[in-house]
């Protein structure tokens, strides 16, 4: 197991002139989960390396990526609701981020900033070692049609799951499958949810306390499989009654973890310390289960 190494008042213990800064964006970003996990994996590779979260309002995306060249930040998590507005104002696109129109990772090669995106990555990675469940052989549904539901659906469309995006507006989950052009990413109505062997909870709803269900419970049960990429709060309604239905459940730190890790080795080129990160956020490593 990678344990933190312990750090002398002299060896990175504060900020020095020489930390390299990493940062995210997004507004709400107060309640991130990813300065705990990469300063922790910063700290345990002896690196002077430091990541903060600032806020940012909607509308100040372009602004906030002009203060990043100006300010030699080193690398950037962007999160809701900048990955659209950040893919335009970034000077490169990876083929992920572009075929998405999001970006949620921006690293930095010379002056030039190049937008990536690690969201499907991360929730493919998080479902195979977290949850045992191959996406090649799966029957997937997908409740939601945002940024993050694109995300999940490009990733697992190209592992080889069967695909139905579901959505209360059934003309943006038709766009997405237009957008996506295969073969095995199709949209459906809700009822599909009792077919699938993993559902995936891609929306919003959740977050707030007077929000409402964002499907039916009763449609899920045993043998199946719910993740809900909201992780705060950690178990939202949808979770506790798929539970109930004797589903088995997960929010989205195991997505979250995995994506990070991701950044982590664009950004500094080495090898992500996941325990590290993992127990930073009180996740054991490839188990993010709420069962």
């Amino acid at each position: 197991m990678c344990r933190e190494k312990p750090l002398r008042m002299n060896e990175f213990a504060l900020p020095t002139a020489k930390t390299k800064l990493v940062a995210v964006i997004g507004d709400p970003v107060r309640h991130s989960l990813s300065p705990v996990m990469f300063n922790s994996a910063f700290r345990a590779l002896g690196m002077d390396w430091l990541y903060v979260a600032l806020p940012v309002k909607l509308g100040s995306s372009r602004a906030a990526i002009d203060g990043i060249r100006a300010l030699n930040i080193v690398g950037l998590s962007v999160t809701t609701p900048h990955k659209e507005t950040v893919a335009a104002a970034v000077d490169q696109l990876s083929p992920v981020a572009m075929k998405l129109g999001a970006v949620n990772c921006v690293r930095r090669s010379g002056e030039v900033l190049i937008g990536e995106n690690t969201d499907g990555k991360g929730f493919v990675e998080s479902v195979r070692s977290g949850l045992g469940l191959e996406p090649g052989r799966s029957k997937v549904v997908v409740v939601g049609a945002g940024g993050a539901a694109r995300a999940v659906i490009l990733a697992l469309a190209e592992a080889g799951a069967t695909i139905a995006v579901v959505n209360r507006t059934k003309d943006k989950a038709e766009k997405i499958v237009d957008q996506m052009a295969m073969k095995n990413v199709s949209t459906s109505g809700f009822e599909s949810i009792s077919d699938a062997d993993l559902v995936v909870q891609a929306t919003s709803l959740g977050m707030g306390n007077d929000d409402p269900l964002p499907f039916d419970p009763n449609l899920i049960g045993k043998g199946q499989t719910l993740v809900d990429l909201i992780y705060h709060p950690e178990r939202t309604p949808i979770v506790a009654a798929a539970a109930e239905h004797g589903a088995q459940t997960a929010n989205g730190v195991g997505m979250l973890l995995h994506q990070a890790g991701e950044q982590f080795r664009i950004w500094t080129g080495e090898k992500p310390p996941l325990q590290v990160m993992a127990a930073a956020v009180g996740l054991s490593f490839g188990q993010n289960t709420d069962e």
